[in-house]
């Protein structure tokens, strides 16, 4: 059976083609992966802190070692953000919830009502395994410290009237390596940002393989 020469050239081509494209995508895409900004001053690390989780744990900078961690500051009276955050935040949550590297952090900004009965009561909401997802109380000082700080994120205390309080906090979830660098900050409240969280928490899984 004769073969038409054009047609057998034309084959030929496409399958080198074909070839060069999946070497390039396999060394450029998955052996040379996105590589995220670090934030903060130049060797800037999440310091040492001590604050109580919702089962009254007292958790340090030491149980998060060797964590890729996603922060967050809200309080469980919010009427504002803080609902549409927590709830994109469940995103995340169940995109990682079987790999034991990554933790969620979710510290409040109102720790005089945010007792550990009501940060518990909070989590149990969210179905929050607390080996997983952390829901943080403590000092307004060492809380706001650790936003301000060690996260490099917004939050204020601009309460006048002291039955109805107000607090100002940033919508961020921050991104944070296993060596403690602040590698991202994502609008919580907006889905899009939250899916470009998951893709970059995929992306600094492999950077650190």
């Amino acid at each position: 059976m004769k073969v038409n020469r054009t047609a057998l050239i034309l084959v030929t081509f496409f399958v080198l083609l074909s070839s060069v494209f999946l070497g390039y995508y396999y060394f450029q895409v998955l052996k040379h992966p996105k590589h995220l900004k670090t934030y903060g001053n130049p060797g800037h690390k999440v310091g040492d802190f001590k604050l109580t989780d919702q089962n009254g744990r007292t958790i340090t900078a030491a149980d998060l070692k060797d964590k890729i961690c996603v922060a967050e500051f809200f309080f469980t009276n919010c009427e504002g953000i803080c609902p549409k955050m927590n709830d994109n935040m469940v995103k995340v949550y169940d995109a990682f919830r079987n790999d034991p590297s990554l933790l969620i952090v979710s510290h409040t900004v109102d720790p005089e009502r945010d007792s550990v009965a009501q940060m518990k009561n909070y989590s149990l909401k969210y179905d929050a395994d607390p080996k997983k997802w952390l829901f943080l109380t403590g000092t307004k000082e060492e809380l706001y410290r650790m936003a301000l700080e060690e996260y490099l994120i917004s939050v204020a205390d601009s309460t006048v009237d002291a039955k109805n309080p107000v607090f100002i906090h940033s919508p961020y979830f921050v991104l944070v390596d296993k060596f403690k660098a602040v590698r991202g900050f994502y609008d919580g409240t907006v889905p899009e940002k939250v899916q470009l969280l998951i893709k970059d928490i995929a992306e600094l899984k492999k950077e650190e393989l």
